[in-house]
């Protein structure tokens, strides 16, 4: 069910630009590293989750605007901006944030590291004792994997990979065959660690730390004897890394994608980074290498990927700077050593990651995989990991005589060679392995195990607003709930037999499925709300989720609010919806949560005439989780589980006066603060409410 872009009712200047939200909270992700509140290593962290974004944000968004520049293309967005005034714009906004990102990591981050003893050393601080260290290294673990490819005619310019880092190098003097090129390239291999630590005997410090880019530039001239070296400059370039696949013309969409996944470290340029001393007449020779302007040029003052500082904070020992260990609790109906199977059966069961264990999804499978009751299980994958114990569980399900059939969706982007590395695997062993619909990327969480019981068969189904992911499990939040109730199981078997086999869809019960029911009953909720408020009855909307982008449903909450509905969005990223606008949206409130954890549900809440009815989810309300991708949302019935989901989903979250953002009329986000009203943290209550002690 491919749908055209729905139209606004409303004129452009009431949407905001996708692009600059979506920088707007990276802006908000930055201001947890500048919070003196934060542990500091964890303000280090957090910094280094800015670069990673930033990465992800060039290669997929800003590569798409520029293939819009390329092709000229006329199409405004819903905000009645072209690709041109949004490329200005993003451009001008993300080296602003650049710029920022490095100021506080220089004048701020580093200095008080080294006051704690975690020092990184530069060049010109070293002792002849710790140069002489530092050069063994050089020439035992570096000078071994380093090719040093010198410029001229019978050696062009190499082929850079995507993200990597590289070093030009200018030059003066001829070489051992009479060559004159005045310039080479030195790609720095991926297996070099980019932070080398210096025994504690020869820093004099706990934790002394070189920089592989100050390494290589103090003896780069060891890879070119007998020449001078004029300068030498770190580099990285950002690569356009969106797999397009036309789907509707390929027999083997794993085959076709095998071979594609090479080229995304070699697609078209769109960023060049430089470090800040490099010359100006090696900045215009790199950036006429890749086609790139003086807009897609960030010189920074420092290491050009920050990312690579993320392994500091593990391998520091020192825990007072960094947030306190948290061990996740378990909820009271799932005991040890007793059958889960049992416990579902008595009453669902939900869960709220990262404050409450992954483990009993785990123990799910497990117990799946060996009761010889089981005759079929039934899962989703998106993202999982390469190492994954319910990847292996679901083998040992195979081997063990389950039917067993998992939908992959290989079009997961970043992680298609994890997810056609599991389905390689799990056909090896006999599994049915099914790649979703054409057009359709699977991005439901859903898990089905059928289970022969005195006789008859019965379900047992485990729906998630994550990823089957135990490692992101610990970091995201998330809802899971474990059922068997009969009709809602029922609809999760509907949904797979969708999936796998052919046939008109079904009407489902209780669950709303993209790309059929999801957008049109959430409008229709909004809506109904609306009508209600215009009786003169109470109405209310509180709704969680990562992105708010999809116009129609903006515009059913604009005349929602019109219509006198209050409306709560707590929306951790980008929001296209203006609230606050007088005539527009005053009911609407928009507010973003920042902290330890990454906010990942979906939580839709409506008042319902005050049957309170609420809905978890995969999907954020966007148009491609609508209309491009397979999505769940799925009712909480318990109403001791409903009334958990609207306290530990919603109303902390309301409360939250400490890592909250609210935003206003123009887009901008100020952070809310404590006033008279006592300090609220969600994330904080919900750790000490769950947590396992």
């Amino acid at each position: 069910m491919t749908r055209a872009h729905a139209m606004p009712r409303f004129p452009a200047e009431n949407y905001l630009n996708r692009e600059l939200g979506l920088l707007a909270f990276n802006r908000r992700v930055l201001a947890q590293a500048q919070d003196d509140r934060m542990p500091l290593l964890e303000r280090l962290r957090f910094l280094c989750i800015v670069s990673s974004n930033l990465d992800e944000f060039f290669e997929i968004r800003m590569a798409g605007l520029k293939e819009q520049l390329r092709a000229r293309s006329a199409v405004v967005t819903t905000d009645g901006k072209t690709a041109t005034e949004t490329f200005r714009l993003v451009a001008a906004e993300a080296h602003a944030i650049v710029t920022e990102q490095y100021r506080h990591l220089n004048d701020i981050i580093l200095p008080a590291m080294a006051a704690q003893g975690i020092v990184f050393l530069r060049r010109t601080q070293w002792t002849e004792a710790q140069r002489e260290w530092i050069r063994d290294y050089f020439l035992r673990e570096m000078v071994p994997v380093l090719t040093p490819i010198g410029l001229d005619p019978s050696h062009p310019f190499p082929r850079v990979l995507n993200k990597s880092l590289n070093f030009a190098v200018e030059l003066e003097g001829k070489d051992a065959f009479g060559r004159s090129s005045n310039a080479a390239i030195v790609q720095a291999p991926r297996v070099l660690p980019r932070v080398i630590r210096l025994p504690e005997e020869l820093s004099g410090m706990e934790y002394g730390f070189v920089f592989l880019s100050s390494i290589l530039h103090e003896f780069v001239g060891e890879l070119f004897t007998g020449m001078t070296v004029l300068g030498c400059y770190q580099f990285r370039v950002t690569r356009n890394s969106d797999l397009f696949v036309d789907e509707e013309e390929v027999t083997n969409l794993r085959t076709k994608l095998q071979g594609e996944l090479p080229h995304r470290h070699f697609g078209d340029a769109v960023r060049l980074e430089v470090a800040e001393n490099c010359s100006a007449s090696m900045t215009e020779f790199l950036l006429e290498q890749f086609g790139l302007g003086q807009a897609d040029l960030y010189r920074v003052e420092g290491p050009v990927n920050l990312v690579r500082l993320m392994q500091i904070p593990d391998s520091v020992d020192l825990p007072e700077l960094k947030f306190s260990a948290f061990a996740p609790g378990l909820p009271k109906a799932v005991g040890k050593g007793a059958s889960i199977f049992d416990t579902i059966r008595k009453g669902d069961v939900l869960l709220h990651h990262p404050y409450q264990s992954f483990a009993p999804v785990i123990e799910l499978l497990n117990q799946a995989a060996a009761d010889p009751q089981v005759v079929a299980i039934k899962m989703t994958v998106y993202r999982t990991g390469t190492d994954s114990v319910l990847m292996q569980s679901l083998i040992r399900a195979a081997q063990n005589g389950k039917e067993v059939t998992v939908v992959v969706e290989l079009m997961a982007r970043f992680d298609e060679e994890a997810n056609i590395g599991w389905a390689t695997k799990l056909e090896e062993v006999g599994a049915h392995v099914v790649y979703g619909v054409v057009g359709y990327k699977v991005h439901a969480k859903a898990l089905l195990i059928v289970r022969r019981e005195e006789g008859l068969l019965k379900r047992y189904a485990h729906l998630g607003t994550g990823n089957y992911h135990p490692r992101t499990a610990r970091l995201y939040s998330d809802f899971g709930l474990m059922t068997a109730n009969e009709e809602i199981t029922h609809d999760v078997a509907e949904v797979f037999k969708q999936l796998t086999g052919l046939g008109k869809a079904r009407t489902l019960k209780h669950l709303w499925q993209a790309p059929f029911t999801l957008q049109p009953n959430v409008v229709a909720a909004i809506q109904a709300e609306a009508a209600t408020a215009r009786a003169g009855g109470k109405a209310m909307i509180v709704a969680k989720m990562n992105s708010l982008l999809e116009p129609e449903t903006i515009n059913a909450l604009y005349e929602a609010s019109q219509a006198g509905v209050s409306i709560e969005l707590i929306v951790r990223g980008v929001c296209a919806l203006r609230p606050g606008v007088p005539g527009l949206s005053e009911n609407i409130r928009v507010r973003s949560i920042i902290g330890r954890f990454l906010e990942h549900h979906r939580v839709f809440y409506f008042y319902d005439g005050g049957k309170e009815t609420v809905y978890l989810s995969s999907a954020d309300w966007m148009e491609r989780n609508f209309f491009r991708r397979i999505e769940l949302a799925f009712p909480i019935l318990d109403p001791k589980l409903k009334k958990r989901v609207i306290t530990e989903g919603l109303k902390f979250y309301l409360a939250d006066n400490l890592q909250s953002w609210e935003m206003n009329g123009q887009g901008v986000y100020h952070r809310r603060k404590p006033t008279r009203a006592k300090p609220h943290s969600a994330q904080g209550e919900l750790m000490l409410t769950l947590g396992g002690g």
